[in-house]
């Protein structure tokens, strides 16, 4: 089947309907109709075709939400070029990674990342902006009919037993959003819908806009870091009647102190981690709302979900979203691709694996079918949102002069729901102090994303080992309590 979203979801719109509201760093606020989104996207897909950006073609992002970061995607939905969005937290080094595997044609920049991508010297074009002359061009060829497995999204893994794995998404990904847009999300014509995930996450990418929109609903980007008091003002100013936000967001506003009134937010969802029984509960007393928790996997897309109208067990991620089929096999939890509409096409350029998706999470079900997240099978971290691979961190570390070994495992914590932990064996003489501690954590947040470096840190004489001569994780974990 063909098509194009550009031309059937927002073309299709009336053009003086809002899209899309914008509240900047600055404090500025703007709303956006479908009409301006639709004649601003197809203006910067102009600016693509001069910079040679083709169909097939890949564009990185280096945006906050703001808005060119809806348009650059839906420049790159027009004429079938993916869209792989990144993360303002990366580092030069996290950056030259995506530029090897990924090869990207263009890059589009926020200014004020620009010596970050300086750094990491990229071989392609480079868009920054603010640039209204990006959308001051000629009006942008006609829409391109696309295939459903032609690409929409490239997006990386969290990387658990290596290097970051690139995963391909068609378009399939973005009309397949329809699923989860209305059995979990579950917006309204004419609502507000707020998902607060910041680019460079894969629920940013379907979330962010593509699924309010194809519930009818408009979408708000707000340029800012997280702060609890904050992020509650701005629900009730601009009246947001379903908010999706990270576990650790629920989590943080529970434990700042009273909520307080929220009169139009008719409806919470999450998914990323496990939330924790103590946020649904006081969210539930606060408001009156049960955060609806879900799950799904950058390769997969949302899988599961508490759906409109039911009242899950608190700490349950639901059950299968309808027509998706799931089985666990030892405690993992597997999921039949030919039933999922988002499922990626595969790794590196490479198809998907065949048969029955096997996640690597761990989940028990209940007697009704409620599905409860347990553990990750391999030992990724999830940190206050934030999927950590433990490999990239080991790696980071040990190119410290003063590391001979390290092992990184997740802690738990209470607000972030885990934190990075690492075992550190020391060169011979070094010594160990809490000043070498300090070096260490400035150390990783150097050289990769600050939210990955260890915030607990144990200095030890040798780290348990295997037969195989692999480490011993689940006793290094015993040991240190």
């Amino acid at each position: 089947m063909s098509g194009n979203f550009v031309r059937d979801v927002v073309a299709a719109r009336p053009a003086g309907e809002r899209a899309v509201v914008t509240l900047a760093a600055d404090g500025a606020r703007r709303e956006w109709t479908f009409g301006e989104v639709l004649a601003a996207s197809g203006s910067l897909v102009a600016a693509y075709l001069d910079h040679g950006v083709r169909r097939g073609d890949t564009v990185l992002t280096l945006l906050g939400n703001r808005i060119e970061y809806v348009l650059t995607i839906l420049a790159g939905l027009r004429i079938g070029a993916a869209t792989l969005p990144g993360s303002e937290q990366l580092r030069p080094k996290d950056l030259t990674l995506r530029f090897a595997r990924a090869r990207p044609a263009l890059v589009v920049t926020d200014e004020r990342n620009g010596a970050v991508l300086e750094a990491a010297a990229p071989s392609c074009p480079v868009l920054t902006v603010p640039d209204e002359t990006l959308f001051e061009r000629a009006a942008a060829p006609a829409f391109a009919e696309l295939d459903e497995l032609d690409p929409a999204f490239v997006l990386f893994t969290s990387g658990t037993s290596g290097p970051p794995k690139l995963v391909t998404h068609g378009q399939r990904y973005v009309r397949g959003q329809v699923l989860q847009a209305r059995e979990w999300m579950a917006a309204r014509p004419g609502e507000l819908v707020w998902s607060t995930a910041a680019p460079g996450w894969s629920k940013s990418a379907r979330n962010s806009f593509i699924a309010p929109w194809l519930g009818g609903a408009a979408a708000l980007l707000q340029d800012e870091r997280f702060d609890p008091a904050r992020r509650l003002a701005t629900i009730r100013a601009e009246g947001v009647h379903v908010l999706c936000m990270a576990p650790t967001e629920y989590r943080l506003i529970a434990v700042a102190g009273p909520i307080g009134p929220l009169p139009t937010l008719r409806r919470a969802i999450t998914a990323g981690e496990a939330l924790g029984v103590p946020a649904f509960h006081a969210w539930r007393e606060q408001t009156g709302l049960e955060i609806s928790d879900g799950y799904g996997q950058t390769e997969t897309g949302q899988v599961t979900g508490v759906r409109p109208g039911e009242s899950a067990p608190p700490g349950s991620m639901g059950r299968p979203l309808p027509g998706i089929r799931t089985a666990i096999e030892d405690g993992e939890l597997l999921v039949d691709p030919a039933t999922v509409p988002t499922f990626f096409l595969g790794y590196d350029g490479a198809p998907a694996p065949e048969g029955w998706w096997r996640t690597g999470d761990r989940v028990r079900a209940d007697a009704d079918g409620w599905l409860f997240f347990e553990a990750r099978a391999d030992d990724v971290i999830i940190s206050a949102g934030y999927r950590i691979g433990p490999a990239e961190v080991e790696s980071t570390l040990l190119g410290h002069p003063a590391v001979r070994e390290c092992a990184v495992l997740g802690v738990p914590d209470e607000a972030r729901g885990e934190v990075v932990g690492a075992a550190v064996v020391l060169r011979d003489g070094v010594a160990a102090s809490d000043e070498l501690v300090r070096e260490l954590q400035q150390f990783v947040r150097a050289e990769t994303a600050p939210y990955k470096y260890p915030r607990r840190v144990w200095f030890v004489p040798e780290l348990p080992k295997t037969t195989s001569g692999k480490i011993a994780r689940a006793e290094l974990r015993a040991a240190l309590g």
